[in-house]
């Protein structure tokens, strides 16, 4: 009898040797939850072990998914460009996400981004468990709600914890700030001016507390 959507865990595809390149590979098979069924394949999280922060994400984009690496669409150059502003250096950071296969809607031809449950993160936190274990960085740095929830549980808010340093079960020194998403959608050009400052503001608060 298979297991009920209730019942099952990215846990139960953890390998038995845990390394970043046996957690990539496992996860590839991942049956943990049904997001694996539209998407085009797993992105797990990319970097070298011992970074000094772990960047997690809510999940996958449409071009993540068809490429297979974690923050490659817009999102994610603006993310690199936010982060050569606050002085933080690609090779010290490790790119992942909270859930590892693309949620989405079909919108006429398009594939657009749909928020995962809380079911799913949950399923797809031993992922980021293990990852955390292995990487072993100084901070992760949660880039929105989903991802600061799934660290931290679903009581946090971002907008009242952001930018403060915090810790929980999965990680001890764990900082909040918004998704590079949420400044793609800015309304205009001065709103996106603004909160493109915010978020590089709290970019410099990870990189003082990463030790950069």
């Amino acid at each position: 009898m298979n297991p009920s959507p209730h019942e099952r865990s990215a846990a139960d595809f953890l390998p038995e040797q845990l390394s970043l390149r046996n957690l990539r590979e496992a996860a590839a098979d991942c049956r943990g939850c049904d997001l694996y069924k539209d998407a085009t394949q797993t992105v797990f999280g990319e970097g070298r072990a011992r970074a000094k922060v772990m960047l997690v994400g809510e999940q996958p984009g449409d071009v993540e998914d068809k490429d297979g690496r974690p923050f490659v669409g817009p999102a994610g150059k603006l993310l690199r460009k936010a982060l050569q502003e606050a002085g933080i250096a690609e090779r010290d950071v490790y790119l992942t996400n909270a859930v590892k296969h693309f949620k989405f809607v079909w919108r006429g031809k398009r594939r657009i981004h749909a928020k995962p449950k809380r079911i799913e993160v949950r399923a797809c936190t031993p992922w980021l468990e293990a990852e955390i274990r292995q990487v072993r960085p100084n901070l992760v740095a949660a880039l929105g709600a989903t991802a600061a929830q799934a660290l931290m549980g679903p009581s946090f808010r971002l907008t009242k914890q952001r930018g403060q340093l915090m810790s929980s079960g999965i990680a001890p020194r764990i900082v909040a700030t918004v998704h590079p998403s949420s400044i793609l959608r800015a309304p205009d050009e001065e709103t996106r001016h603004e909160v493109m400052a915010s978020f590089i503001h709290d970019l410099k608060i990870i990189a003082k507390e990463m030790g950069a």
